[in-house]
């Protein structure tokens, strides 16, 4: 049972609203969606976030792919990424543990990954502090740019096309401010990381 008293429904409607998903054919549409269907009309592809909660069997298919296994390979990667910068195994260039991490992006870029860093707060390391970039201004990141020290700061890329132009504008005034302050080009990929969907752009 669901306990509707402090909302402006009733049984009435839930009936009507459930009446309406059976004429709409909803549960076939969800059943369409896990089976990795090519749902989405505007992309002509499969929805496949579900992907991402569902366990490692059985294998969810989608565009012709095993994406089960392509998913969990990426969850483990991330995985051993983490836990190396939680663990302190993860360093700069001058061997120190990584103590600020910064996102940069925009939508969904910032506001997904600010919204699990501020639900789990309670259960982050204490030596890690979490900051974003957002605002292509350049006063946020000049700010913030101020009060890091290059050595121990990692810089989180986030884009899912990778061509978003304020998060690449912001990526690169962090990239010269790291190079300025005494990282060098061999030290780029110790301290910036993409999340993005276009691996040939990063």
């Amino acid at each position: 049972r669901v306990d509707y008293s402090k909302n402006r429904i009733d049984e009435t409607a839930i009936s009507a609203l459930c009446d309406l998903a059976d004429a709409s054919h909803l549960r076939d549409a969800i059943d369409a969606m896990f089976a990795g269907a090519p749902i989405n009309i505007t992309e002509h592809r499969a929805v496949l976030h579900t992907a991402l909660r569902a366990p490692r069997t059985p294998a969810l298919r989608g565009d012709g792919e095993d994406v089960n296994t392509a998913v969990h390979a990426e969850l483990d990667r991330l995985g051993a990424f983490a836990n190396a910068v939680r663990e302190g195994t993860w360093t700069g260039f001058t061997g120190q543990p990584v103590r600020d991490i910064v996102n940069i992006g925009i939508g969904g870029s910032d506001l997904g990954p600010r919204l699990v860093c501020d639900a789990l707060r309670p259960l982050g390391h204490p030596r890690l502090r979490t900051h974003f970039v957002a605002n292509v201004d350049g006063a946020r990141i000049t700010g913030l740019l101020r009060q890091l020290d290059p050595a121990t700061t990692l810089f989180v890329i986030a884009s899912k096309t990778f061509t978003t132009q304020e998060t690449l504008t912001n990526a690169a005034t962090a990239r010269q401010w790291f190079l300025a302050q005494g990282g060098g080009e061999a030290d780029i990929a110790r301290h910036f990381v993409a999340v993005s969907t276009n691996a040939e752009a990063v």
